[in-house]
């Protein structure tokens, strides 16, 4: 019973650390219609700062493995989130476009750090239904970013308020993982039995029945995902003329969304397989996107983005939680790998694109964008049943 007490308890610190590595996510393209306005920046320069934080996250993802090996995963964890908040405070104190720009490589390099050593380590120590709860609480983070936002710019905090508070919220987050110190010496004390484990290069991975599908969902999954919530809130602007504000409010919405398809598919995860809650998130997803293109009435288009994210917040986790069974729990941790890699990339490169895209021609075409990245899992779905 003691045991059970102390691995709920460090769950819980767990859980709460990955509240802390969806707040930044979240929270530069919520802010972003307000910081461009008040730097007198176009809007597509946005961009840059995705690409800075995704080439950091890129980087310490590949990293990783190393350095989890060498400090353990609580170090690893106390260090990226101290990390994210000192990044989070150097971009409320910039006063140009290149010093935020500079912030946003150690925002990448801490939170490429968290997401491998924390999804690493509910993996090995914990059940898969708290892998999926584990990304519930990511959504919750990247949930209240915006809410955050949009009390500060309706009072005189403005968006430099949010980034203040945000830091706040992370400080306490790195002082709550100090002190959880001896949870995790005693869990690391009870460590699981290594199990035979292949190591396969990238040739040998992509040759792998099924991972040219498997690493087209990733692909297309994570792109939908940051580009909606990279631009949505300009979208709505740009678009919708929603003030900075109300925007903000909206796409508070779209990240709720994340947050409830993930919860519900770890409690539909008890009764259903990983591929039925991919199919019907596709279904969710399907319908939303249909319904974002074909309205500009601000409320159908928060229920739009609502869905969006109850359809593909599931992808992911799932994702994940299906490797060992696809490609054989000896050839998981070389194909995850790989497969987080690609999801980097995908992450770094297609907001970027989004940006380019939607500067050039208009942000009009924002919802066509998203509906690209669709097209790409429903032809991996199909490949995957051949």
């Amino acid at each position: 019973m003691v045991l059970f007490n102390h691995q709920m308890l460090l769950l819980l610190v767990i859980y709460i650390a990955f509240i802390g590595l969806g707040l930044p996510d979240s929270l530069f393209g919520t802010a972003w219609p307000a910081i461009y306005a008040n730097l007198g920046l176009p809007f597509s320069f946005g961009s840059f700062v995705t690409l800075m934080t995704s080439m950091g996250t890129v980087f310490s993802s590949l990293k990783s493995d190393s350095v989890i090996k060498r400090w353990g995963t609580h170090r690893v964890t106390l260090v990226s989130t101290a990390l994210t908040a000192i990044a989070i405070l150097g971009m409320a104190l910039s006063g140009n476009f290149l010093f935020f720009c500079l912030c946003a490589i150690p925002l990448g390099l801490g939170a490429g750090a968290i997401d491998t050593a924390l999804n690493n380590y509910v993996a090995l120590h914990y059940t898969s239904a708290q892998m999926n709860f584990l990304h519930c609480f990511y959504g919750l983070g990247v949930t209240l970013s915006p809410f955050i936002l949009s009390i500060m710019l309706q009072g005189e905090g403005g968006w430099r308020g949010g980034y203040n508070t945000v830091f706040l919220i992370q400080l306490g987050i790195t002082a709550l993982l100090l002190v959880s110190y001896p949870l995790w010496k005693k869990k690391n004390a009870n460590s699981d039995n290594a199990s035979e484990i292949n190591t396969l290069s990238t040739k040998e991975v992509l040759q792998l029945k099924g991972i040219v599908p498997m690493l087209t969902f990733f692909f297309a999954s994570v792109a939908l995902e940051m580009s909606c919530g990279a631009w949505g809130a300009t979208y709505l602007v740009e678009n919708l003329q929603m003030t900075n504000d109300g925007a903000a409010s909206t796409v508070m919405f779209y990240f709720i969304g994340i947050a409830i398809g993930r919860f519900l598919s770890g409690i539909l995860a008890i009764k259903l397989h990983g591929w039925r809650i991919i199919r019907y998130g596709m279904v969710v997803l399907l319908a939303a996107l249909v319904l974002l293109i074909s309205t500009k009435d601000a409320l159908l288009t928060t229920i739009a983005l609502m869905l969006i994210g109850i359809g593909n917040g599931p992808m992911f986790p799932n994702f994940c939680y299906l490797t060992p069974e696809i490609f054989g729990e000896e050839n998981s941790t070389s194909v995850m790998g790989i497969q987080i890699a690609v999801a980097n990339i995908s992450m770094m490169l297609m907001p970027v694109l989004c940006g380019l895209f939607t500067q050039w021609l208009s942000m009009s075409i924002f919802p066509y964008f998203l509906l690209i990245f669709y097209a790409g899992m429903a032809i991996a779905m199909y490949a995957k049943r051949k």
